[in-house]
This record gives structure tokens, C-alpha cells and sequence, in this order.
């Protein structure tokens, strides 16, 4: 007789160690925009590896979780620092002198645009997770306007300042969330506040609208 067996497989919440990639790469990152350092030699592996491959290895993580919002939150912005250190590397001359001429920064706007829209979505998830999430996706949105407007050309120093400020707020606000998350966890309650949801995207306050509508 032939007996079926289920087996589950556990695996830890992924969310720690992506909020610790995106606040590493984004802590450097910020500090070379505000000029407190100075390059992109040494900013270029921690986009690489702690931005891109740890963000994409919590998106992997938190598909077993069957957390799509996780999921595809960490994947995107994950490929995105992988893309945005592909892309020093064309304009550091790295794939060649022909590659480096033919780069119009103008591409780079519309890519950061596009993310811009993907991150206004994603704002609106985040408001129903918890708030230290969605102040570090609402500051993602301040900074792909200042990325996209300035590779534009569109009040270009103000903008630029507006991506690095942001981008340093989103350093030290998912330092905490990494921590919270971490911490938490481990202790079993809510060690550090992270803030709960704004209950204001769900099914129940859509339900309750429609009937004070109706009404």
C-alpha cells in the first residue's frame, strides 16, 4: 500500500537581510552623491552584491513564503542595483571605449521613471504591512523623482541633493527595520515598534465605504 507523505519545509522570514542590503547600498550610495566620499570604485560591489544578490535572494526566500508583495518588492529593486552597477561599468569605460561614448543618460530617466510608477504601487502595499515599510517606500518615491527628473536634465543640482537626502533616510530607516525584524523574531514580540498597518486599503474599509456610499 502506497502512503503519501507531505513534508514542509520551514524557511526563516527573508525580510531582514534584504532591508539590510537595501540600507547598506543605499548608506554608500548616499554618501557619494552628498560628496562625503568620493568615486564609485568602492560603491560599485556593495551595489552588486549587497543591493542586487542579497535583495534577490530574499525575493527567492519570500516566494516560499508565498509572499508575492515580498517577493516582487525585493526581486525588482534587487535587479535594479544589479543593473545600476552594470551600468557604472559602461560609464566607467570598463566594457570599452565605444560602449562609454554611446551612453545617453537620458535612458537611465526612463528606467528610474518607470521604477518611480512601479514604486507608487508598490507604496500602496506597503501601507498595509507596517509603517516603517511604507516611510521607506514613500521615501523611494522621493528618491526616483530626483534620479529620473535629474537625468533628465530638469533642475538637475536640487533634484540631485533630493535622490541623495532620500536615499540616505531610506539607509537609516531599513538599518531599523532590519533590526526590528531581526530582533523580534528572535524574542518572539515586538521588541521595536515598526508601526501597524494604516487599515485603510483593506477589503474591510472598502466594504465599509460602499455601504456608507450606498447608504
Amino acid at each position: 500500500m502506497n502512503t503519501a507523505k507531505e513534508v514542509k519545509i520551514t524557511t526563516a522570514d527573508p525580510s531582514a537581510i534584504g532591508l539590510f542590503g537595501l540600507a547598506i547600498v543605499t548608506f554608500v550610495a548616499s554618501t557619494q552623491k552628498l560628496g562625503w566620499t568620493e568615486g564609485l570604485g568602492l560603491v560599485i560591489p556593495w551595489a552588486i552584491f549587497l543591493g542586487g544578490i542579497a535583495q534577490f535572494y530574499a525575493s527567492v526566500l519570500d516566494s516560499k513564503h508565498n509572499n508575492t508583495f515580498g517577493t516582487t518588492a525585493f526581486g525588482a529593486y534587487g535587479l535594479f542595483w544589479m543593473g545600476v552597477g552594470m551600468s557604472w561599468f559602461v560609464q566607467a569605460g570598463v566594457f570599452g571605449a565605444t560602449l562609454q561614448a554611446s551612453v545617453d543618460t537620458s535612458q537611465l530617466g526612463v528606467v528610474y521613471l518607470g521604477y518611480l510608477i512601479f514604486t507608487l504601487f508598490m507604496t500602496i502595499g506597503a501601507a498595509e504591512t507596517n509603517k516603517v515599510l511604507f516611510a521607506i517606500f514613500v521615501m523611494i518615491d522621493f528618491l526616483f523623482i530626483g534620479l529620473a527628473l535629474s537625468s533628465f536634465g530638469i533642475m538637475e543640482h536640487g533634484m540631485h541633493l533630493l535622490a541623495a537626502y532620500s536615499e540616505l533616510i531610506i539607509a537609516l530607516l531599513s538599518l531599523y527595520g532590519a533590526g526590528a525584524n531581526v530582533l523580534n523574531k528572535h524574542f518572539g514580540f515586538n521588541f521595536l515598534p515598526i508601526g501597524k498597518p494604516f487599515g485603510i486599503f483593506t477589503r474591510e474599509a472598502f466594504l465599509k465605504k460602499e455601504k456608507t456610499v450606498k447608504a
